[in-house]
C-alpha cells in the first residue's frame, strides 16, 4: 500500500487529468506496487473532492463485467465506481444528441440500469435481486481513457472513476411490465448495436457475468468486502455492464440499440463535438 500523501498526489493527477479532459501516462507504468487496494483509496479522494464540489452520487456502475473486454483493456476481474447526477442524464432530455468534447477518447456501451426499490442482500440469488428493483432501463454508457490508446491495468482504471465518463439514460420501465419471467429475459435478450445503420455487434445478456442480475450480486459481494464503501442503498441506480464490447465513437456518427426479448425501448443517440 502507498503511503497517504503518494495517494493524494495521484488522486490529484488524475482528477487534473478528469477536469482538463486530457492523459497521462498510467500510474502502474510508474509505481509498479499501485495495486487495486491503492486504487480504491485513490477512487475515494477523487469521490470526495467531486462531492466536495457539489455532486451528488445516485448510483454505481460496475466496469469490465463483459470478459470480452479484458484481453482488449488488459484487465482479469470487474470493477466499480459511483455514478453521479452531473454525469447521468436521460438521453430524452438531451434531444438524442451527445457531445463528445467532454471526453478522452471515447466508446460507447449498451447496458441494463437497475433502479432500487430496498437494498441488495449478500448472496442473494437472481429472483431474489429482482424482488429489490422497481424500475428497469436500457442506457448507454459513454467511457473513456485518461491513460493513451486504453492502455492501462485494472489498477489505472479503478483510480480513474473506473473509466466512468456519462450514462444517457433510456426510457425506465416497472419491473412487472418487463418480461412474463424477467430472470429468464434479462439472460437471453438481445441488443443488436448499429452505426450509422450498420449492424456492428450483437451482444446477449448472458454477456454480463451471466445476465445484469448476476452483475449486481458481484456488486453487492464486492462492496461487503469493502468496508470503507457504504453498500447499496434503495433508491440507487446500478449499471450492470456493457453487453457488446465497447466501440469508439466519433462526431457525427449516429448509433442505434435495437433490443428483442425484453419489453425495454430502443434507443438512438447522435454524437457531436
Amino acid at each position: 500500500m502507498l503511503t497517504a500523501p503518494e495517494l493524494r498526489d495521484i488522486a490529484s493527477q488524475i482528477r487534473a487529468a478528469q477536469r482538463d479532459v486530457r492523459q497521462i501516462e498510467p500510474i502502474t507504468s510508474r509505481l509498479p506496487k499501485f495495486d487495486l487496494h491503492s486504487a480504491y483509496a485513490v477512487a475515494q479522494l477523487i469521490h470526495d473532492d467531486r462531492v466536495a464540489s457539489g455532486a451528488v452520487p445516485v448510483g454505481r456502475k460496475i466496469g469490465f463485467t463483459n470478459a470480452d473486454m479484458w484481453d482488449l483493456c488488459g484487465v482479469r476481474e470487474p470493477i466499480w465506481a459511483y455514478v453521479y447526477d452531473r454525469t447521468v442524464t436521460p438521453l430524452a432530455s438531451l434531444g438524442g444528441v451527445c457531445s463528445l468534447g467532454q471526453f478522452a477518447e471515447p466508446m460507447i456501451e449498451p447496458e441494463i440500469v437497475f433502479h432500487l426499490r430496498s437494498a441488495p442482500p449478500v448472496g442473494a440469488e437472481p429472483g431474489e435481486l429482482l424482488a429489490c428493483v422497481d424500475w428497469v432501463a436500457h442506457a448507454f454508457e459513454i467511457v473513456h481513457s485518461n491513460f493513451p490508446g486504453w492502455k492501462f491495468k485494472a489498477a489505472d482504471a479503478v483510480a480513474d472513476s473506473s473509466l466512468h465518463g456519462t450514462l444517457l439514460l433510456g426510457e425506465p420501465v416497472a419491473i412487472e411490465q418487463l418480461a412474463p419471467d424477467p430472470v429468464a429475459a434479462l439472460e437471453s435478450f438481445s441488443v443488436a448495436l448499429s452505426c450509422n445503420g450498420d449492424v456492428l455487434e450483437v451482444g446477449r445478456g448472458a454477456n454480463v457475468l451471466g445476465s445484469p442480475l448476476r452483475a449486481l450480486a458481484h456488486l453487492v459481494a464486492v462492496l461487503s468486502k469493502q468496508p470503507e464503501w457504504l453498500p447499496l442503498q434503495a433508491n440507487e441506480i446500478v449499471t450492470t455492464g456493457t453487453i457488446t464490447t465497447a466501440r469508439r465513437v466519433r462526431p457525427g456518427e449516429s448509433w442505434h440499440a435495437k433490443l428483442q426479448g425484453i419489453a425495454l425501448p430502443d434507443m438512438a443517440v447522435k454524437f457531436v463535438s
